[in-house]
């Protein structure tokens, strides 16, 4: 206990923090970190599922935690390495505070089932994760400044260099972005800083001294703590959503500053229409967050606003350069980037395991680094599923040993026909096979998971060698190294451009999403290059279903963008519209019936509901409404006095099987039977 007060001292004079595993039964370390509680006064908040401390917080609400600041922690990860939740809480931690690692038996923990594994593996039950484990063990051994706490083992705790006091008011370069933001011109300026450096207190400061009105948002109100601090009485908040549903009349007027602190974790279209509102906007941003779209914000929505000033703190505020935790955490989560080396060396290509991660942990971890560097949705819990998910498979461009492309693909498929036809029925989605299982329940096609794919999850060039046919090449290298499969598949972010790539890699557009996606502001696009029969098969039918429906999937749809590129896809697959298919085929039959007796989704079924609507048979007001008038839900509620969605898509289901009915009797009863027992089985 002497030992560990004279270290405390010395961390806090130093501007450090450390790390402290404890490794153990689960019950033996319980009791080592309640020893350490009741050594040091602290905060001492816990995060894990069984919180053992007043202040506690569960893994996955870890994003409350932005924004504040604690003295000691302990991070509960006997059941589940919840790595997310271990970089917010990291950043959370004052100079001077001691984290607790507790972890399973050292011995036995690399084959434990991890809990946490449930939300990235795609299995129903935990699985182990060994490589992810493994590798944080080596971590561990080779830092010196990490202590290791076993059971039955010595234990003490390594020496502190002796490095000079800490500065903890050298706020410089803080003070000299405040005065270029008090005197700035209108315009949108965007911090972007590792946690740590003073980007909540910067943004309070401003509020604070400037002479007119400022006012503030974030993703949550208890993330500004620190913020509110700094800007006193000045503190005026407004949630994102409610200051857009506000009228130009309604909202705060005279307002000379729009403060958007953790802005990456909000949607980019809502920030769009945010900064429009105000002459002078302040973003702060997290290069190096928790959720992994730090990187995301700079790389795509700076990108778009070409005006945007960006702004750097690269000086910890918290504790001190080279902090020995922020290091760790920062190894171990592959926080630091890793800018690939272009020279005229030859291109050539490998295709690593899994495996590669203990016998080529190098090429492995500059993969990884490279798709973060591209992506705005990678983050730590895609680390765990690279390293230790079932059915991974990388492809990767080298110079020399240089990392210059990189390529993660998932394999999917090989349901049984219950289970696919249930999954298309909407009454089953069981883990994993995302775009398989989303051709089924979405693009109404329930033969997509019984068959063999890979999906490529990323995708990654570096900027010196875009547009030379290195990607390109790298789905070719997919291809080849995807013997015995009946097609690859991506999803997408639709645009022109990136459409453009995937067609010339040979893939075929078989599903368009009706909304934007959140995270891209884009419309969620899927398309698939066959590598069988079967593969073909699907193909083809998918995206001549998708040119038949689109004429009426065009209405749900206001991007002209989308509108101009899918307006030629009719005549590329040679679906013409000249005169309209009225006529109802063996497809959509089955289509209409999974909607009106089981639970397929309204915009899925959307063309050959139209269809339907075009025999004229039957009276279908609320079908009419939506497709030929092309109401909105709400508009059409109101019309028909209806309580809300819910009401109105049963009355729609209603109208379909009344419509079905007034057209074949025999077929329609068979249909129903059909599609019934098929969901009852798929339930069970």
């Amino acid at each position: 206990m002497t030992r560990l007060l004279e270290q405390t001292e010395a961390l806090k004079q130093q501007g450090m923090r450390r790390l402290v595993v404890v490794s153990g039964d689960a019950e033996w370390c319980l009791t080592q970190a309640r020893q350490f509680m009741s050594w040091l006064p602290g905060d001492w908040l816990w995060l894990g599922d069984a919180p053992q401390s007043p202040l506690n917080c569960a893994p996955q609400a870890a994003a409350t935690l932005l924004g504040r600041e604690f003295l000691h922690a302990v991070f509960d990860a006997r059941d589940g390495f919840h790595a997310e939740a271990l970089a917010a809480l990291t950043g959370t931690l004052k100079a001077g505070s001691w984290l607790l690692l507790l972890v399973p038996r050292w011995e036995t923990w690399a084959m434990q089932p991890d809990t946490d594994s449930l939300r990235w593996s795609g299995q129903p039950v935990a699985i182990a994760t060994p490589h992810f484990t493994r590798r944080l063990q080596q971590l561990i051994l080779q830092d010196d400044d990490v202590a290791l706490l076993q059971q039955q083992q010595p234990f003490s705790l390594p020496a502190i260099a002796g490095n000079a006091d800490w500065q903890p008011d050298d706020t410089t370069q803080q003070q000299a972005l405040l005065d270029q933001l008090l005197e700035s011109e209108p315009g949108i300026y965007v911090l972007i800083a590792p946690r740590g450096r003073g980007k909540s207190a910067l943004a309070g400061l401003l509020a604070s001294r400037w002479p007119g009105e400022v006012l503030i948002t974030a993703p949550a109100k208890v993330s500004t703590e620190v913020l509110a601090c700094f800007a006193g009485d000045k503190f005026m908040f407004i949630a994102p959503d409610r200051l857009l549903s506000l009228s130009p009349e309604q909202r705060p007027q005279h307002i000379d500053w729009l403060l958007i602190d953790e802005a990456a974790a909000i949607p980019a279209p809502l920030l769009h229409k945010m900064v429009a509102l105000f002459p002078r906007v302040l973003l702060t941003t997290t290069l190096q967050g928790y959720e992994g779209t730090g990187r995301g914000f700079l790389l795509k929505f700076i990108a778009s606003l070409p005006g945007a000033i960006p702004l750097r703190l690269d000086r910890p505020l918290r504790w001190s350069a080279g902090d020995p935790l922020e290091r760790f955490v920062g190894t171990a989560l592959l926080f630091e980037d890793a800018e690939p080396g272009i020279s005229e060396a030859p291109v050539r290509y490998d295709t690593p395991g899994q495996q590669a991660w203990q016998t080529q942990p190098a090429r492995l971890e500059a993969i990884y680094q490279l798709l973060t560097s591209a992506h705005y949705r990678t983050s730590p819990l895609d680390l765990r599923r690279m390293m230790d998910a079932p059915g991974m498979h990388f492809s990767a461009a080298l110079q020399d040993e240089n990392v210059v492309g990189a390529m993660w693909l998932v394999e999917e498929g090989g349901l049984s026909d219950a289970v696919s036809d249930a999954v298309w029925a909407g009454v089953r989605r069981p883990r994993g096979n995302l775009l398989a299982q989303s051709l089924a329940a979405h693009g109404g096609f329930p033969e997509a998971p019984r068959l063999l794919s890979r999906r490529i999850s990323r995708i990654a060039v570096a900027p010196g060698l875009r547009r030379r046919g290195t990607g390109r090449e790298l789905v070719r290298q997919s291809q080849q190294a995807a013997a015995g499969l009946d097609f690859l598949s991506v999803s997408f972010g639709f645009t022109a451009a990136l459409w453009q790539f995937w067609r010339a890699c040979g893939f075929q557009l078989v599903r368009l999403g009706s909304k934007t996606e959140a995270s891209s502001g884009c419309h969620a696009a899927m398309a698939i290059l066959p590598l069988s029969v079967p593969g073909e098969a699907l193909a083809d039918r998918a995206s001549r279903r998708l040119a038949r429906d689109w004429p009426w999937l065009r209405m749900l749809i206001g991007d002209e963008e989308v509108r101009s590129v899918m307006d030629l896809l009719p005549q590329q697959v040679g679906v013409m519209h000249d005169d309209p298919d009225k006529a109802l085929d063996e497809d959509d039959w089955r289509e209409l019936a999974g909607f009106a007796w089981a639970h397929r989704p309204f915009e899925a079924s959307i063309g050959a509901l139209g269809r339907l609507m075009m025999q004229g048979d039957g009276e279908i007001p609320l079908l009419q409404a939506a497709l030929s008038e092309q109401l909105p839900p709400t508009a059409i509620c109101q019309r028909f006095a209806l309580s809300g969605r819910k009401a109105l898509l049963a009355g729609w289901r209603l109208e379909a099987q009344r419509a079905l009915a007034a057209l074949d009797v025999p077929r329609s009863e068979a249909w129903r039977e059909s599609v019934t027992a098929l969901a009852s089985a798929g339930s069970r």
